[in-house]
């Protein structure tokens, strides 16, 4: 069952209803709870979403962040781009992992909901009258974990992070800030990539 508070700070931070974002919320806090762990404050975990980009419910990544702390602004989740709507949660302090995936039957049903028919037409997920999606969260919601997660089992995992790094200067073309690594030469100076590609 999904706490309310929750519920509403997800549709808040996503911006829409829809059954993806409370399904990312379900199964982050299942891996959470599989692992023993807390809401990242910092980077201590990774979730590794296999979504793709511009595919139904990649809503299911905001509620990934949502519940478990890990965002794209602290870099400690990743998009795999396997167009699939599973989560492995990353423990980098126990070198433990799981993967939790919603169970594809509840997916598809979901898929043919008249809520989907709309969005797949063009419809904005935020047109889409409440009497159609609302039944969707609630069903998400407040079914039990196993009745729409597929849970495995927690392994060993060997996480090692890449440098974090501060060094950065100001593009000369543009004036911006850039990561050094990020860099790019053009005419002998280091420039940010937009500059140096145009």
């Amino acid at each position: 069952m999904l706490d309310q508070d929750l519920l509403d700070l997800g549709l808040k931070f996503h911006g829409h209803k829809c059954p993806a974002m409370p399904m990312g919320l379900r199964t982050g806090l299942a891996a959470m709870n599989a692992l023993g762990v807390e809401h990242a404050a910092d980077g201590q975990l990774v979730a590794l979403v296999e979504i793709d980009e511009d595919h139904c419910a990649t809503c299911f990544a905001d509620g990934v962040q949502v519940a478990t702390g890990c965002t794209f602004g602290k870099g400690n989740i990743r998009r795999l781009g396997y167009g699939k709507f599973g989560l492995t949660l990353v423990d980098k302090r126990t070198q433990r992992a799981v993967r939790v995936v919603p169970k594809g039957s509840v997916m598809m049903k979901n898929r043919e909901s008249e809520f989907m028919k709309l969005r797949s037409s063009g419809t904005p997920a935020s047109q889409i009258p409440a009497e159609l999606v609302d039944p969707l969260i609630a069903n998400v919601s407040g079914a039990p974990d196993e009745a729409i997660l597929d849970v495995g089992e927690v392994s060993d995992y060997k996480w090692h992070d890449g440098p974090h790094t501060f060094e950065a200067f100001l593009c000369p073309e543009c004036d911006e800030m850039v990561v050094e690594r990020n860099a790019r030469v053009k005419a002998g100076v280091a420039v940010c990539q937009p500059c140096a590609e145009r």
